[in-house]
């Protein structure tokens, strides 16, 4: 059994991209108690610091290549994968992944950070309520999930070419699918339609996508029950739809994302993650519940989205699992099972027809 690391965990971000600098190094320099930035792998610094000295004006250890990660004996997460959504491009290579690492008794750890927005917290804590609380909407009946943008050029990253793993839906699609299935759990079927819809760039890379993935009644309602996963790339609006929730007592309505990724985006200090504004998303992007009443008149209210986006959380509970005082929030199975939708969405799209998700 490999041996349990003391805190804080000497921890390597393979790359410093938008993914290393905004999602992975700010937590590991913000928690260190848990973490310490041992290294990085960046193959061409412009500078003797690298991007980690020029944004956060810390000093670590660079390493440019692969082998030189491998060969660092003071890495501690080389026990460790922290693997970014949607983990593979193909669910057989997740499950082979899985199952080597639980021969080796090593934690392998999908990046869903969504899990801890600020929004779909709200949300979790609506469907929570009671069948009792005037707020709860009852049995649901449907769901809807955006994640919408206007953007009519590309972005010039390898997202745009034909290469596994491209595209929306394995991008964006990735988090409402992980979100739904851990509201509602296996789906019965999924239909789905990708596209590239802008008509530019590589035809086969999809720019937009609707996926519904449906449930007999008596799975995640006590009736049937669709819910309907969607990515725009053509979107106008001021402020894109984020949530649309029936149920036989009312309706939950959301717009606006959560901020924490506007906020990682500028920081230049990891310690403003502590600050108190960290992951607070605006009154003015609260959403909105329309519930039934007794007399069958309408009653409209403002559901607050209280707690803050955190997910420093994800960061806590990867080192708590490491040392093993805690369960793994984020499961590989769960992960692997994402992508296994994914790829009957693509082959939905390209069969036109709807497709069974096989039982576990």
């Amino acid at each position: 059994m490999p041996p349990v690391p003391k805190f804080p965990i000497k921890t390597c971000v393979l790359g410093v991209g938008l993914a290393g600098l905004a999602f992975h190094i700010p937590f590991i320099l913000a928690l260190p108690e848990l973490f310490t930035l041992h290294a990085v792998l960046e193959r061409n610094p412009t500078s003797e610091g690298g991007k980690v000295q020029e944004r956060f004006r810390v000093t670590t250890r660079i390493h440019r290549t692969i082998e030189d990660v491998c060969n660092d004996p003071e890495i501690q997460l080389v026990i460790v994968v922290l693997v970014d959504k949607p983990i593979t491009p193909d669910a057989a290579l997740a499950e082979e992944l899985g199952k080597l690492a639980k021969a080796k008794n090593l934690v392998l750890y999908p990046f869903q950070n969504r899990r801890w927005d600020s929004d779909y917290l709200a949300l979790r804590r609506l469907l929570a309520l009671p069948a009792s609380d005037p707020h709860s909407l009852g049995d649901l009946v449907e769901f809807e999930s955006h994640f919408d943008r206007y953007r009519a050029v590309l972005k010039g990253t390898w997202k745009d070419d034909a290469k596994p793993a491209a595209g929306q839906l394995f991008d964006l699609g990735s988090h409402l699918i992980d979100q739904a299935l851990t509201l509602f759990g296996r789906p019965a079927t999924v239909t789905a339609i990708t596209e590239n819809i802008r008509g530019i760039g590589s035809p086969e890379v999809d720019d937009s996508f609707t996926v519904i993935l449906r449930y007999p009644a008596g799975a995640a309602s006590p009736h049937p029950f669709t819910a309907i996963l969607r990515g725009h790339i053509l979107s106008v609006r001021a402020v894109q739809p984020r949530f649309q929730v029936r149920g036989t007592k009312g309706t939950y309505i959301k717009f606006g994302v959560d901020v924490q990724e506007d906020q990682l985006r500028v920081m230049s200090s990891a310690e403003n993650i502590h600050n108190e504004g960290y992951g607070v998303e605006p009154e003015s992007l609260w959403g909105m519940l329309d519930n039934l009443r007794e007399d069958g008149s309408v009653e409209s209210s403002v559901w607050p989205s209280k707690d803050p986006g955190a997910y420093p959380e994800l960061f806590r509970n990867l080192a708590y699992t490491i040392a093993g005082i805690a369960e793994q929030a984020v499961k590989w199975e769960e992960s692997a099972l994402t992508v296994q939708i994914i790829q009957l969405a693509q082959q939905s799209s390209r069969e036109g027809r709807t497709i069974s998700v096989p039982p576990t």
